[in-house]
């Protein structure tokens, strides 16, 4: 796994945050064909969009979740990252339909940035649980060919580490109450920046 520590073990500046809202709105824009200015990346651009980075866009329509694509290892540049996951959410989310022009004023947009996972080591499931962090820590979980994550966000629908981990089994195609030797489980904090739809230019 590519390292996300340059980027994200310290806190961004809000002036990254804001720039990288505005590449994922302009990715979406442009792929629904409306007028969208690129952002202004200044002269020379920030040296943060070309290091490698792991982010996840969200899309959100009156609080309840309208797509959801990101990126768990660090393997594009930080600005590439951000405008793949934003098409990606808006259009190739499985889980929904994709985003219409008459849709997308709707919607809000958030942009996590993820710090490197670090593997969370677990003799049963009752010793996963009392490691997790509530409200801080995403989750990465492995089993096979089964793989899904929460985002840290998710834990103000799912407040509960049982049911968080139970859902994120669930996620991953697992039975709520699976649980295996063989399980791997890593968690990750993320940077995030929010953006209501009437704050959109």
């Amino acid at each position: 796994m590519v390292p996300t520590e340059p980027i994200a073990s310290a806190p961004p500046d809000a002036a990254l945050g804001r720039l990288l809202l505005a590449l994922a709105r302009h990715a979406i824009a442009r792929e629904l064909g409306l007028a969208d200015p690129p952002p202004n990346l200044g002269t020379p651009p920030p040296r943060a969009l070309e290091k490698p980075a792991a982010t996840f866009v969200t899309l959100t329509r009156d609080g309840r979740l309208r797509g959801c694509i990101g990126t768990l290892e660090a393997r594009r540049p930080l600005g590439e990252d951000v405008a793949a996951n934003a098409r990606a959410a808006a259009f190739r989310d499985p889980r929904f339909a994709p985003v219409s022009v008459e849709e997308w004023p709707l919607l809000d947009l958030e942009v996590s940035l993820l710090q490197t996972p670090r593997p969370l080591a677990a003799a049963s499931e009752a010793d996963a649980l009392a490691a997790l962090v509530p409200g801080k820590d995403g989750l990465i979980l492995r089993h096979g060919a089964h793989c899904a994550t929460f985002l840290p966000q998710v834990w103000e629908a799912l407040p509960e580490p049982s049911r968080f981990l139970a859902e994120l089994k669930a996620k991953a195609g697992l039975p709520r109450d699976f649980w295996s030797p063989q399980v791997e489980l890593a968690t990750y904090r993320v940077h995030k920046w929010h953006q209501n739809r009437g704050e959109r230019p």
